[in-house]
């Protein structure tokens, strides 16, 4: 269950990584922090027993915070 659940994580950071071509870094961290984040919180749901759909989007939404408030802010890229 867990190879499974880090296999989907990887291929949807992947993917989600891949999209960030025509993004400014502040859009590009914000994205990538959220896929990071909701690959990451829904392992952690799943290995502790707990809902990996609730560990995805609080570890999603966490993470897309991290990633924009990280970024240097410039929006003219």
């Amino acid at each position: 269950m867990i190879r499974k659940i880090a296999a989907i994580g990887v291929v949807g950071t992947a993917l989600a990584l891949g999209a960030c071509e025509g993004m400014n870094e502040t859009q590009q961290r914000t994205l990538s922090g959220g896929a990071i984040g909701a690959a990451g919180g829904a392992a952690l749901g799943a290995i502790t027993g707990g809902s990996a759909a609730t560990g995805a989007i609080i570890g999603g939404a966490a993470g897309a915070g991290a990633g924009y408030l990280t970024s240097d802010g410039d929006q003219d890229d």
